[in-house]
């Protein structure tokens, strides 16, 4: 089943919110994507019954399997990207909202390269670490 983008998103925001919060509701998902919050309880709802994530009745949300492992997927090409824009000199703000719209349309060869590139040059170079 393809995935789109926007919930590739939506995954990403709760896996990143709940490693900063501890808990994830759909105000949080709201603020952090600047989405209205009927627009988040619509997408939840399709998250939910796609499989990929739960709520519990106090309106916790919580990934799956199959959500975590596309949210930690393109979380690690979000910081690859970010890491690899700053090291290009953009700022860091700039890199992140960049690699936020590439993470999702990168073939897996291309991304394959950047991140063994990003790992081979931090590696040489531990000022950019």
């Amino acid at each position: 089943m393809r995935v789109y983008e926007s919930a590739e998103d939506y995954l990403e925001a709760i896996l990143v919110i709940g490693q900063r919060r501890g808990v994830v509701r759909s105000i949080d998902i709201a603020n952090e994507l600047g989405f209205s919050k009927p627009s988040v309880s619509v997408a939840m709802k399709k998250l939910r019954e796609s499989g990929r994530i739960e709520m519990d009745p106090d309106g916790f949300i919580r990934l799956l399997p199959a959500g975590r492992e596309i949210a930690e997927h393109i979380y690690e090409r979000h910081r690859t990207l970010t890491d690899f824009f700053v090291y290009l000199g953009v700022d860091e703000e700039t890199a992140s909202a960049d690699a936020c719209r590439v993470e999702h349309d990168l073939s897996a060869e291309t991304f394959a390269r950047i991140k063994e590139h990003v790992r081979r040059t931090m590696a040489a170079d531990p000022a950019e670490k």
